[in-house]
C-alpha cells in the first residue's frame, strides 16, 4: 500500500509500505479520505510540533475514514465492508484522567500522526491503516468519507463547548475561521446560540463562515473596531471561542466579552508566553477556560455528521487524490483559497 510519508521540512513522499499483521482485537481500514490538519502542515514546515521533532519517516495525518478491509481475531461488531470514522485517540484507559473522562489529559497518550513518542504514532494519510477495532466508529449509512473525516475536528469543538457550558440563548464570539473556528460556529448554532459573530483577517475564511450560518462576520484587519458596540461599553458576548491562537485575538474577547462571560481558548499559540489582559478578567470576573483536543465526544461527532443536520459544504474547499499529496499540503497552507483540505485515498 502507499501512504504519504514526511522526511524533513517540506520532503512529502508518496512511498510504498508493508501492510503490518493484525493482533488481536485489531482491523485493518481501507482509508477513503482523510483531512489535513494545521498540526500536519506545522510538521510539514518545520518537521516538528513543538519540542518534538520528527525523527524518523512520518507517515502523517489524524482525521480519516474509510471502510474495514480486514477483521483480526477477537473482534466483534465491525465487518468488511463497514463504514467508520477512524479516532486517533489511544488514551492510556487506567490513569486517574481517563478513569475520571478526560482521557485527553492522559499522560501516556498516543495519539495518531504524532512525533511526540519514538518511535513515533504514524498517522493515517495511508491507503491502509490497522488500528485497534475500539477506534473505529461506525458511520451512519450513506455518509459521504469526506464528511465522516471531519469528526475528529467536530469532537475538538464539541469538547470546547463542553467547557463553555450552555449555549441556548446566549450570545458567541468565535475568533478565527479556520476549520476549527468555523465548526465552533456550528456548534454554538446547533445549541442554540441567538447570536453568533465570527472574526478572521482574511474575507475567504468569512465568507465560508457566513455560508454556515454566522449572524455577523468581522474581517478585523478592515475593521479594527468591528467589536465595538455603543450599546454594550462593558462587552455583549457570553461566550468566545478564540481558535486562532493570536494574543491580539484573546485580548479582543476579554474586551468583548459581558461581565461574567466564558473564554475558551482553543487555539495553539506559537509563542508559550503569553500577555493576559487581567484587568478585564478581574473587574468583569470572567472565567478563562483553555481546551485541549477531545475526550469522548467522538461518537457524537460522527452520529451528529451523519444526521445531515451540519452543511459540510462551505468547509470542504478542496479534494486530492494521493498522489497530489504535496499539491493538497501546499493548497492547505493558503487560506486565500483553502478551508479544509482533504486527501482522497
Amino acid at each position: 500500500m502507499r501512504a504519504t510519508v514526511l522526511h524533513g521540512i517540506e520532503d512529502l513522499r508518496v512511498e510504498p509500505r508493508d501492510e503490518r499483521p493484525l493482533g488481536d482485537g485489531e482491523v485493518r481500514v481501507r482509508v477513503e479520505a482523510g483531512g489535513i490538519c494545521g498540526s500536519d502542515l506545522h510538521y510539514f514546515h518545520h518537521a516538528r510540533m513543538g519540542d518534538f521533532p520528527v525523527r524518523e519517516p512520518f507517515v502523517l495525518g489524524h482525521e480519516a475514514a474509510g471502510r474495514i478491509a480486514e477483521v483480526g481475531p477477537g473482534v466483534e461488531g465491525l465487518a468488511v465492508g463497514d463504514a467508520v470514522a477512524i479516532n486517533p485517540s489511544h488514551p492510556c484507559g487506567t490513569c486517574d484522567h481517563c478513569r475520571s473522562g478526560r482521557e485527553n489529559l492522559c499522560g501516556d497518550m498516543l495519539f495518531l500522526g504524532s512525533s511526540r513518542r519514538f518511535p513515533h504514532a504514524q498517522g493515517l494519510f495511508a491507503e491502509t491503516f490497522a488500528t485497534r477495532a475500539r477506534q473505529c466508529v461506525p458511520v451512519p449509512a450513506g455518509t459521504d468519507p469526506g464528511v465522516a473525516a471531519l469528526a475528529e475536528p467536530l469532537s475538538v469543538c464539541l469538547h470546547a463547548a463542553g467547557h463553555a457550558g450552555p449555549m441556548l440563548g446566549r450570545r458567541v464570539l468565535v475568533t478565527g475561521a479556520g476549520p476549527i473556528g468555523a465548526l465552533c460556529l456550528v456548534v454554538a448554532r446547533l445549541g442554540g446560540a441567538v447570536e453568533t459573530v465570527i472574526t478572521d483577517v482574511m474575507d475567504e475564511p468569512l465568507k465560508a463562515a457566513e455560508a454556515l450560518g454566522a449572524t455577523r462576520v468581522v474581517n478585523v484587519a478592515k475593521t479594527p473596531d468591528g467589536l465595538t458596540d455603543p450599546a454594550h461599553p462593558r462587552g455583549r458576548f457570553d461566550v468566545a471561542f478564540e481558535c486562532s491562537g493570536n494574543p491580539h485575538a484573546q485580548r479582543a474577547c476579554l474586551e468583548a466579552l459581558a461581565p461574567g462571560g466564558v473564554l475558551v481558548q482553543v487555539g495553539t499559540y506559537a509563542d508559550p508566553k503569553v500577555t493576559i489582559a487581567a484587568d478585564y478578567v478581574m473587574v468583569k470576573e470572567l472565567t478563562l477556560k483553555s481546551s485541549f483536543r477531545f475526550a469522548r465526544e467522538f461518537p457524537t461527532a460522527v452520529a451528529l455528521l451523519g444526521s445531515g443536520r451540519i452543511d459540510t459544504g462551505p468547509l470542504l474547499s478542496h479534494s486530492f487524490p494521493i498522489e497530489d499529496a504535496m499539491q493538497a499540503f501546499r493548497t492547505a497552507a493558503d487560506r486565500r483559497q483553502a478551508m479544509k483540505v482533504q486527501i482522497r485515498f
